[in-house]
């Protein structure tokens, strides 16, 4: 178990009669990235909700740095995630709505919130408000708010959705470049291409039901 960062034990979701996670096991370790595939609906952000302690299992339980996730904590610590389309004030610059995010835990300065904005291809020094950006933009501006906090498991649904292929190619950078940190990442995604040149081990979730690791060979 002290192996693992995240630990899911046989996991189930109801919602009325409808059994949206089905019995869902599956363990990740530190340093590695790993890809979760399936067509919309069979149950991907769900699995990644569950983690996050976004929603309670109907039954087993969930783990993350030893803790289980509603009995220990209600949401993991030293995490980072985008689930469906990043939110934040329209009005606001990229700046400062990270520098709200931020202050909620006031971890981190303005430096480092420069730094991360920078990182994912963006300029911290622009003044648009995030209502005027691109869905591109807006994806980047989640991965900055993502990493900002330096957590070592991230969870990220659809990384690359809305880049365009310079985008996508830093952002594939990043994500190894955090890999080689050591960090554990977990990515959901329906690019092929994302999953073969990111990840050490690749899952798939049809109807609620999660299989593998899977073979190189049934990833595309």
């Amino acid at each position: 178990m002290d192996d693992y960062v995240v630990s899911v034990k046989n996991v189930s979701k109801r919602f009325g009669d409808q059994d949206v996670l089905k019995h869902v096991s599956v363990d990740l370790e530190r340093g590695k990235i790993y890809g979760l595939i399936g067509r919309n609906g069979s149950g991907k952000t769900m699995l990644l909700k569950t983690i996050c302690g976004f929603v309670a299992p109907t039954e087993g339980e969930v783990c993350v740095w030893g803790r289980h996730v509603g009995r220990d904590v209600d949401f993991p610590d030293n995490l980072g995630f985008i689930i469906e389309s990043p939110g934040f004030l329209p009005k606001e610059s990229a700046l400062k709505n990270l520098k709200y995010l931020a202050s909620i835990k006031n971890r981190i300065g303005t430096d480092r919130i420069r730094e991360c904005i920078a990182q994912v291809g963006l300029d911290p020094e622009n003044h648009k408000p995030v209502g005027k950006y691109s869905l591109g933009m807006r994806q980047r501006l989640g991965i900055a708010q993502a990493i900002m906090e330096n957590p070592d498991l991230l969870i990220l649904d659809e990384p690359t959705n809305g880049l365009d292929n310079h985008g996508v190619e830093d952002i594939r950078a990043l994500l190894l470049g955090l890999k080689k940190e050591g960090k554990t990442i977990l990515i959901a995604s329906h690019s092929a291409e994302d999953i073969a040149v990111l990840c050490d081990s690749v899952y798939e979730m049809d109807a609620g039901v999660l299989t593998g690791p899977i073979s190189a060979d049934s990833r595309s």
